[in-house]
């Protein structure tokens, strides 16, 4: 990478932090400038506006989240493995990232919902994109008759995703370890529900 590409990194890689913090709106050039050791004008020459700062960063959390949740899971066998270890990188995601503070997404979705805009329009994209490749993986559950044949996929993934947001509830107002118990045996109960009758 070039020192420029270098600096955008530096600044998204910050971004990602108050993100997981303080979520989006908290992201000003004033604010990052400061966490990024850069001068407003600096960072500005990188992003020419807030609204430009937020679609990046939301872009970034999305890319380090398939780096991190998808594309591991995906070098595991089709069907039941990959499910599994797509769901144990989801709950670990942020631990992984350095992102302590929860997620980055979460916290655009829930800025952002209901608020129309190009920021809400990055954030719709990136959660459609994540319920495409978890229907494309129970798909493939199903097709390796790992689960019912009968199944339905969006609801598997809607409840699959039910599941990880109170997980994320709970981890952040309550117990994190108790959080993921739960979650986890919330999601080894809706396999056991979705496998085909001996």
């Amino acid at each position: 990478m070039g020192k420029g590409e270098q600096t955008r990194s530096a600044i998204l890689a910050a971004a990602l932090e108050q993100a997981s913090e303080s979520g989006f709106e908290s992201l000003t050039i004033g604010s990052l400038a400061e966490r990024a050791h850069l001068s407003k004008s600096g960072l500005f020459a990188h992003f020419g506006s807030r609204e430009e700062l937020q679609i990046a960063a939301i872009e970034a959390a999305a890319a380090r989240f398939t780096e991190t949740v998808f594309l591991p899971a995906f070098k595991r066998p089709r069907g039941l493995p990959r499910l599994h270890a797509l769901f144990d990188n989801w709950i670990e995601w942020t631990r992984r990232s350095g992102l302590a503070h929860g997620c980055p997404m979460q916290a655009a979705a829930i800025e952002f919902d209901d608020r129309p805009g190009p920021v809400r329009d990055a954030v719709i994209d990136h959660f459609a994109r994540l319920d495409r490749e978890l229907r494309r993986t129970v798909s493939m559950a199903v097709e390796q008759r790992h689960l019912r044949s009968d199944l339905d996929v969006a609801q598997f993934a809607f409840d699959t995703l039910g599941i990880i947001l109170a997980y994320y509830h709970g981890a952040r107002l309550f117990d994190v370890a108790r959080a993921e118990g739960q979650a986890r045996k919330a999601f080894e109960r809706l396999i056991v529900a979705a496998s085909p009758v001996a």
